[in-house]
């Protein structure tokens, strides 16, 4: 293939953290490793510049592109101030192609700008959609947008589109892809340290966002079954910084699950706090077991790849996409969606039974190795954008 000018765009990147931005922090290095130019606009972070390089990856901010921002001011009579920074954008990257992540939704006018200069400029739009949602927007822009193609990141994220009516020939599924020489397993020393909490203790670890979508009460409740089995097991938290809170829920949510840890006396059985990147790692090395009791329909769980590269077997509930990638028994557990005793009775299972765990993990490490890399997502993703640059 020859080598293809892309600009990307999504409303969040690192400092600020989620499943897309940490997918683009996968993706957009490896493109430009292949020799391809790749550029990316996204929203404004204070301390960050509005110019800067990531990994041989060009990156624009913009307070246009900020939607925690965007949602105090609302998004009323911002759609000429985003067709001149957009097209300023693409005169300046001039791409053979425009990739977007979760464009449609947030907000209508930031989509139909994006679409009409797409047109006038004959470039090819490819949509990424790592979310559905059941509204009127979502339908919208999703259906009425002149998207080149779509990728979905889980035929379950295919079947949303596709029950709006869209033509299923015009969406390819490309599943997430993690850094192998990343995630995998490795040694304890650094994170037990540091947390000398952990010393000692079986790790229950569930590394999403905190916040009652993710299942995080669901984990405490399961918790205090597991307690009574497995008295030195510890559900260990990941807090929040950073992110996207568009309907600005999250600390509501933080504190009912902080409510329900004291409630169920498991302060000294829980462990909570904000971690870098490479602490995740060591923390992911360091745990028994992963736990991903997702309450909405989780439309893939990157943190699914993470764990299993790191062999350590992993309980998702049967929502969304996940069940796409643990398989029941084999690399991990499904349980139904809320149900926090068939959790707590499988974390105890995988805590007891050091053979069980040792299997679970090792074949999940073997499954992402043949189907869930940087390099094979990468490679499919460079299909859609051949496909879609022969065509047009």
């Amino acid at each position: 293939m020859k080598k293809i000018n892309i600009a990307q765009m999504h409303w969040g990147f690192p400092p600020i953290i989620g499943g897309v931005e940490t997918h683009l922090t996968i993706l957009m290095p490896e493109l430009a490793r292949k020799g391809h130019s790749v550029s990316l606009l996204t929203g404004s972070v204070e301390g960050s510049p509005e110019e800067e390089e990531y990994r041989r990856v060009k990156i624009f901010r913009t307070p246009i592109m900020d939607l925690n921002w965007l949602g105090k001011r609302g998004l009323v009579g911002i759609e000429d101030e985003f067709e001149k920074v957009c097209r300023n954008f693409i005169n300046r990257v001039r791409p053979d192609i425009i990739h977007v992540h979760n464009m449609n939704y947030f907000s209508k006018p930031h989509a139909t700008v994006l679409g009409s200069l797409s047109k006038e400029k004959g470039i090819p739009l490819i949509l990424t959609a790592h979310n559905a949602w059941d509204s009127a927007l979502f339908l919208d822009l999703t259906a009425n947008i002149n998207w080149s193609h779509i990728i979905a990141v889980s035929h379950y994220i295919k079947l949303e589109i596709m029950g709006i009516g869209y033509d299923d020939k015009k969406v390819t599924v490309v599943y997430h892809g993690i850094d192998t020489n990343k995630f995998y397993p490795h040694s304890k020393k650094n994170i037990t340290s540091k947390y000398a909490q952990l010393n000692g203790r079986r790790v229950v670890f569930h590394p999403a966002r905190m916040g009652l979508a993710k299942g995080c009460d669901v984990s405490v409740k399961a918790m205090k079954y597991v307690k009574e089995v497995v008295p030195d097991a510890i559900l260990v938290l990941a807090g929040t910084e950073n992110i996207i809170d568009w309907d600005t829920s999250q600390q509501k949510d933080i504190a009912y699950i902080l409510y329900l840890i004291d409630v169920f006396g498991l302060k000294d059985s829980t462990f909570i706090n904000v971690y870098t990147l490479d602490e995740m790692r060591s923390l992911y090395a360091i745990s028994d077991v992963c736990i991903y009791p997702s309450s909405n329909s989780e439309p893939f769980g990157l943190t699914m790849l993470e764990s299993l590269a790191s062999a350590k077997p992993i309980i998702v509930t049967n929502s969304g996409g996940m069940p796409e990638v643990i398989r029941d028994g084999v690399n991990g557990f499904v349980v139904n969606v809320r149900d926090y005793e068939a959790l707590g009775s499988r974390i105890v299972q995988i805590l007891l039974n050091d053979r069980l765990r040792e299997r679970l993990g090792y074949t999940g490490k073997e499954i992402v190795e043949n189907g869930f890399t940087k390099e094979i997502m990468t490679k499919n993703t460079l299909k859609v954008y051949e496909k879609v640059i022969k065509n047009a």
